[in-house]
C-alpha cells in the first residue's frame, strides 16, 4: 500500500447516556442485520468493524457509528510482511479472531458499515421507537382530535336512531363505543408523545409527567415549543423534513387550541350564570311560597274572626214575639 490505511475498532463501549438495547437496535438498522448478530459485537473484546480505509473514509464511518450510540475508534492498520517461512506456521489466536469471520463469533455483519446509511428516520406512528418533530407532532394531534370528533358524531347519530327503538341498548352501545374510542385516542397520543420525547433526547417514561398536578398542564406546552436534536441521538436519526401538509395541519392545530379554550371558557361561564340564575329563581319561589302561606293563614284567621263576630251578632228574639 502506498498510503497509510486505517480500521474501525469497537470493544463494546457505549457513549454516555445511551442504553445498550438502543445501541443494538441502531446498529442492527445500520448494518441491515438482526439483533442476534449484533449481540456478538458486545463481548468486551476488540472487533474490527471495517478495515483498509483511508483516513477520511475512516472518519466518515466513525461518525456514522457514533450516531448509533457506540464508542468506536480509529486505529492505523499494521503493515503485513509475508515470508515463505510464515506461511508454514500455524496462525496465532489473534489472527484467527480477525481473519476467519465465518468461524469467529465476534465477526461483524456482512453488510458494509457505510452502505445505505439512513439520513433520516422512518416515520412509524404506531410504535414507541423513532422520533417525531414539533410540527408533525402538532399535525398528528389535530388529526387524532378530528378523527375522534368524527367518530363521536357518527356514534351519536346512530345512537339516536337506536334510542327510538330501545333506549337501554342505545345507552350500552354508546358507552362501549365511547370507551373504545377514548382508549384508542389515548394510546395513539401516548405513542406520538413518546416519539416527541425521543426527538428531544429524553426518555419516553417522562410521559407520566402529564399525570402530575400543575406539571401536567405545562409539560405539553414544552413538547410543542422545544426544538428537537438537529442530528442523530441515542433514539435514532432525525425525522425527515416537514411537508406542506404537515405545516398546514400544525398551523390549524395552533389556531384550534385557543378556539377550543374559548369555547370551554364561554361554556363554563354560561353554566355558572345558569346555575346562579336557577338558584336565584328557586330562592325567589321559596320566599314567595312562604309569603303566600303566611297570607293564606292570615286570610283563614280573618275569616274565623269574622265568623265569630257574626255569630256573636245574631239577633235576639223580640219581646213582642
Amino acid at each position: 500500500m502506498s498510503d497509510n490505511r486505517f480500521k474501525i475498532v469497537f470493544e463494546g463501549a457505549l457513549l454516555p447516556g445511551v442504553e445498550a438495547s438502543t445501541a443494538k437496535l441502531n446498529l442492527a438498522d445500520l448494518f441491515k442485520s438482526d439483533v442476534e448478530a449484533i449481540e456478538k459485537l458486545f463481548t468486551g473484546r476488540p472487533v474490527a468493524l471495517k478495515r483498509d480505509l483511508t483516513h477520511s473514509s475512516a472518519q466518515t464511518y466513525l461518525e456514522a457509528l457514533t450516531k448509533t450510540g457506540i464508542d468506536a475508534r480509529i486505529e492505523a492498520e499494521q503493515p503485513v510482511a509475508f515470508s515463505l517461512a510464515e506461511t508454514h506456521e500455524a496462525p496465532s489466536a489473534s489472527a484467527t479472531d480477525y481473519t476467519r469471520p465465518t468461524a469467529s463469533p465476534y465477526a461483524p455483519p456482512r453488510a458494509g458499515v457505510g452502505e445505505n446509511l439512513p439520513e433520516f428516520s422512518t416515520l412509524k406512528v404506531f410504535t414507541v421507537n423513532g422520533r417525531i418533530g414539533r410540527l408533525r407532532f402538532l399535525a398528528w394531534m389535530l388529526v387524532l382530535t378530528m378523527a375522534m370528533l368524527a367518530v363521536t358524531s357518527v356514534v351519536f347519530t346512530v345512537g339516536l336512531g337506536i334510542a327510538a327503538v330501545s333506549p337501554t341498548i342505545a345507552t350500552i352501545i354508546g358507552a362501549l363505543v365511547g370507551i373504545a374510542v377514548f382508549v384508542a385516542f389515548i394510546w395513539v397520543s401516548i405513542l406520538i408523545t413518546v416519539q416527541r420525547l425521543h426527538d428531544l433526547g429524553w426518555s419516553g417514561w417522562l410521559w407520566f409527567l402529564n399525570l402530575v398536578p400543575f406539571v401536567g398542564s405545562v409539560f405539553p406546552i414544552l413538547l410543542m415549543v422545544l426544538p428537537g436534536n438537529t442530528g442523530a441521538n441515542q433514539y435514532g436519526p432525525p425525522p425527515p423534513s416537514n411537508s406542506t401538509s404537515v405545516k398546514v395541519l400544525s398551523v390549524l392545530w395552533l389556531a384550534l387550541i385557543p378556539l377550543l379554550l374559548s369555547v370551554f371558557l364561554v361554556s363554563g361561564l354560561t353554566g355558572m350564570l345558569d346555575n346562579l340564575e336557577s338558584n336565584v329563581d328557586s330562592s325567589y319561589e321559596s320566599s314567595s311560597m312562604t309569603y303566600d302561606e303566611n297570607a293564606g293563614q292570615g286570610v283563614i284567621a280573618g275569616e274565623e274572626e269574622v265568623q265569630s263576630a257574626s255569630d256573636a251578632a245574631e239577633p235576639v228574639d223580640s219581646p213582642e214575639e
